[in-house]
């Protein structure tokens, strides 16, 4: 039943034109983060970066490295678009843009984290079958079918993602519409949009919205009722949030994902008219079904599992920052802090803690996160003991940091007389020097 279920072949349209907006969308992406200084700020003028701790080994490429990094990154994107060697490709692409992920953070984005995984599921995809240079080239490869489970990978994903992202925002501060307010303050400059955005109504409607179209927007979209209606407020939504935000690609490849939802003749009729339309529907059940099924258990076993995480993490993930990344929680809240770094030479008997000047070593973007993420506050201070060490000086650092969540009024966040430099990360559970509080400290 399982095997009829996701390997009857369907019409493959709906794929192939993903693969077109897709690969444009990476080009763009990457092409796009050189020319908006994007690479600078994060790669290039940094003196060094906040990886994903464990990731030391990614560094960027010195001088005018990173640039060439992401115009290769661009190239491979407008090769995936046309379908020449995809595969190739797509898995390049793959390869290059988990290393800028891992590479940095002080950029961290849920959508980049959601472009890595899908990536990985074009690279598996027979999406360069039809509608591409490799076909042209190698007919034998041609084919206007595809088995159903490519689809549902495709919809099980984006099912996980806007489920959590919807349930994440059921807590206090966004349900009395402060992080509406908050997010909408910074944009009142706006043109024609500006004052309505400070609207109390514009507020409500942002917060419960929100709530709503994460929730329901895939079933909505999976029920042909309602498919049509969903589709122009996914089209509103999206365009909304590329207006407000400025998140990049990820309205528009939001909007891609919904040739997926479409029954496969409206795609073909209105994207691929010319291609023959693929109705056997035969059951073609490849020797390697059992490995894919079970490939595809763990996968979406870690993708549900993983932005759970932070319940079994003490304290509160809003406030502790610890199980946040990869879960989906976003734009949930504003946080701010003031963080100053003291160091003490340890081999010194008479020496007296000094204040650090973090704009000696940290550029805009990094001093904010510095300023209020604990894994950052951490790495900063590893990088300072490395510095000192090259100066035959052992030292330890500390830290006073007070941490305001959602404009509420700040709370010490890290324990003062832990010494950063000498202390281990702890990577599956909390980290002690966090101070957390009985009740959740930024939301009372």
């Amino acid at each position: 039943m399982i095997n009829r279920w996701l390997f009857t072949h369907i019409d493959n349209s709906a794929l192939i034109i993903f693969r077109v907006f897709f690969g444009f969308l990476i080009a763009a992406e990457a092409i796009g983060a050189i020319f908006t200084g994007w690479v600078s700020r994060a790669l290039v003028e940094p003196q060094f970066t906040f990886n994903f701790i464990g990731f030391n080994f990614l560094q960027p490429l010195p001088g005018n490295g990173m640039y060439y990094y992401f115009a290769v990154m661009g190239l491979f994107g407008l090769l995936v678009m046309i379908g020449y060697k995809y595969r190739w490709s797509m898995i390049s692409f793959t390869i290059m843009w988990a290393g800028v992920y891992f590479m940095q953070k002080s950029s961290y984005n849920n959508h980049y984290y959601l472009l890595l995984l899908l990536c990985i599921l074009m690279s598996i995809l027979p999406a360069g079958n039809y509608f591409s240079l490799d076909a042209k080239q190698n007919p034998t490869i041609k084919k206007i079918s595809m088995p159903r489970w490519c689809v549902l990978i495709i919809i099980a994903q984006l099912w996980i993602v806007y489920t959590y992202a919807s349930v994440a925002k059921l807590y206090p501060d966004w349900l009395d519409f402060t992080v509406a307010k908050n997010l909408m303050i910074g944009r009142a400059n706006y043109p024609i949009v500006g004052a309505i955005l400070q609207k109390n109504w514009t507020h409500i409607f942002i917060a419960y919205f929100g709530i709503l179209f994460d929730l329901l927007i895939v079933p909505l979209l999976l029920w042909k009722r309602t498919r049509l209606a969903a589709f122009f407020f996914s089209v509103f939504f999206h365009i909304f949030n590329s207006i407000v935000f400025q998140i990049g690609i990820f309205p528009y490849l939001s909007l891609a994902f919904t040739v997926f939802f479409f029954s496969q003749e409206t795609i073909h009729r209105v994207f691929m008219k010319k291609k023959e339309f693929y109705t056997r529907a035969e059951v073609k059940t490849p020797t390697y079904s059992k490995p894919l099924f079970l490939i595809m258990i763990l996968w979406f076993s870690i993708q549900i599992l993983l932005p759970l995480r932070h319940w079994v993490i003490p304290g509160d993930v809003l406030w502790t920052e610890e199980g946040h990344r990869m879960s989906w929680r976003m734009m949930l809240r504003g946080r701010s802090g003031i963080t100053s770094f003291y160091i003490l030479d340890k081999n010194d008997p008479k020496a007296q803690k000094q204040l650090i000047n973090k704009k000696k070593y940290l550029t805009k973007k990094q001093l904010r996160l510095v300023s209020s993420k604990p894994d950052a506050m951490w790495q900063f201070a590893q990088h300072l003991k490395k510095e000192y060490a090259a100066e035959e000086k052992d030292i330890a650092v500390y830290v006073n940091s007070q941490i305001s969540i959602n404009g509420k009024k700040r709370k010490l966040f890290i324990d003062p007389e832990t010494d950063l430099a000498n202390t281990p990360w702890n990577y599956f559970t909390t980290n002690p020097w966090i101070i957390k509080y009985e009740k959740t400290a930024p939301t009372n």
